[in-house]
Order: structure tokens, then C-alpha cells, then sequence
């Protein structure tokens, strides 16, 4: 009885810790990642605004699960893609998770003075609660999400300087 009383308040301590730890870490979850690509502004804009053009430039935009239903919806495996906004220069989406996780993702376009460079940064937002398995799993979505993030910029980048090159 000692030992299973004991389990107990250690468990119970231990928990209070790791609550106490989590809620140091911050309540709001930001990545970005930006490229600069060598083309108007005009060619981005289509690519990057128009969920049906995204299987030319987003990984697994292709495989059998993702449906794009219109230009401004997607359903991607469980996630859902609902663009909520859109301007001549910034796009705004919901991502649904299946587990009820939502993040916001805003794509900026933004040109220099002469219209030959447009840098497209793009960022997602996550609102955490206080759980701490959520607090501490959040760190992890720079290397997560911030990888893909890459990967799909550097090939709308590839795709856009290919295509003015022809």
C-alpha cells in the first residue's frame, strides 16, 4: 500500500512539473520560411493563389488522397485546406486537422521596387492550449513544418524560373 501510495504522489508531482515547465513555453506556435523568386509578380500570384494549381509545386498534392474541390478548397488525407481571405498580395488559409487542430497559414507576396524579384514568405500560426504534451510537442513543428515549408517554396521557385527561362 505504501509503494502504490507513494507511485501516486510521484506520478501526481511529476505531472504538476511537466504543467509547470509547458506553460513556460510560449502559447502561440509561428514558422515562416520565405524564398526569393526571379519573376513578376503576376506568374507567383496564379500559382501560389489557385488550390488547383498547387499539385505543380506542393509535395503529395498529386497522391490519390488529396481532393481540390474548388480553388479555395481542399480536402489533403484528413486536413482540410479552406482559404479564407485572398488579396492581390496575400493569401490566407485554415488548415483542419483531423484531431480538431487548427492553423492558420498566410502566403505574402512581396515585390521590389522594380518587379523583377517577388519573395513569397509563407507562415503558419498554432494556437496551443496548456496542455503540456502539446506545449512540448510544438517544438518540434519548425523542423516538421518548416522543412516541407522548404521543400515546396524551393519548387514553386524551380517551376517559375524554368518556365520564364522558356
Amino acid at each position: 500500500m505504501r509503494v502504490i501510495k507513494l507511485g501516486l504522489i510521484s506520478v501526481f508531482v511529476l505531472m504538476v512539473i511537466a504543467t509547470a515547465i509547458g506553460l513556460l513555453l510560449p502559447a502561440t506556435v509561428l514558422v515562416s520560411r520565405a524564398v526569393n523568386i526571379k519573376s513578376r509578380k503576376a506568374p507567383v500570384y496564379a500559382l501560389v493563389t489557385d488550390l488547383r494549381n498547387w499539385t505543380s509545386w506542393v509535395e503529395g498534392m498529386k497522391d490519390s488522397s488529396v481532393k481540390v474541390e474548388s480553388a479555395t478548397v481542399a480536402q489533403m488525407g484528413k486536413t482540410r485546406l479552406v482559404v479564407t481571405d485572398k488579396t492581390d498580395s496575400t493569401l490566407q488559409m485554415t488548415w483542419q486537422l483531423a484531431n480538431g487542430v487548427v492553423q492558420q497559414s498566410t502566403i505574402r507576396l512581396i515585390t521590389d521596387a522594380s518587379e523583377q524579384i517577388t519573395v513569397v514568405q509563407w507562415q503558419f500560426v498554432q494556437q496551443l492550449n496548456w496542455y503540456p504534451w502539446e506545449r512540448f510537442g510544438s517544438m518540434m513543428n519548425d523542423k516538421i513544418i518548416g522543412t516541407l515549408m522548404e521543400k515546396n517554396l524551393l519548387n514553386l521557385q524551380h517551376k517559375i524560373e524554368q518556365s520564364n527561362n522558356n
